[in-house]
């Protein structure tokens, strides 16, 4: 399992996902993704993405877009994504990152902090406005200092190990399930052998 830049030919997957995982998908660019893969399988597990914001000649970063596939979770997957994403920003020179979230208990465990919506920088404060009301309407807004961003143990042994798991499909319908006597029923094309 590795996490990569997304490539020109991700981009349908990626908005296939996106949609079905109702995420953020505003100023959508390919190029600002990073995709989780499997080496063996070159199945796609997850992705994030680093969203950049001007203001007077000064940027802003935001981590957005994270997802991880149904078979992949709770393997470390989002979590090297989310790294990978700070690490990249880290070599950008920024030196905090910002992330608008409803699941901001996740985060907190690589370090993010939750920080009030006042103290946002400028273009952060309206995007957590529009993605309360369109998006996320439990998001918080959480910022991390890229050179504190840690990685429990636990979740880079998951990543080693990580395989797609089957979808449990649930227990097997038998003709009972539906009130019909399989010894008993008879069938329009029953022919009696």
């Amino acid at each position: 399992m590795y996490v990569r830049d997304a490539r020109n030919r991700d981009e349908a997957w990626l908005l296939d996902h996106i949609e079905a995982m109702g995420l953020d998908e505003t100023a959508f660019r390919s190029r600002d993704y990073v995709i989780a893969v499997d080496e063996e399988s070159n199945a796609r597990a997850g992705f994030g993405r680093i969203r950049l914001h001007t203001v007077d000649d000064e940027e802003v970063c935001e981590l957005t877009s994270i997802g991880v596939l149904d078979g992949w979770r709770k393997q470390g997957v989002g979590a090297h994504v989310v790294e990978r994403l700070v690490d990249g920003a880290r070599a950008e020179g920024f030196d905090r990152v910002y992330a608008l979230t409803g699941t901001h208990e996740y985060l907190v465990q690589f370090g993010f902090e939750g920080v009030a919506p006042e103290e946002l920088p400028e273009p952060l404060g309206e995007r957590l406005e529009a993605k309360r009301e369109s998006l996320d309407p439990e998001a918080v807004p959480m910022v991390i200092e890229t050179d504190a961003f840690e990685m429990p143990d636990r979740l880079r042994e998951r990543f080693k190990r990580a395989a797609e798991e089957e979808p449990d499909t649930g227990p097997e319908e038998t003709p009972e399930d539906f009130g019909i006597d399989p010894d008993e029923a008879t069938y329009k094309y029953d022919t009696g052998r």
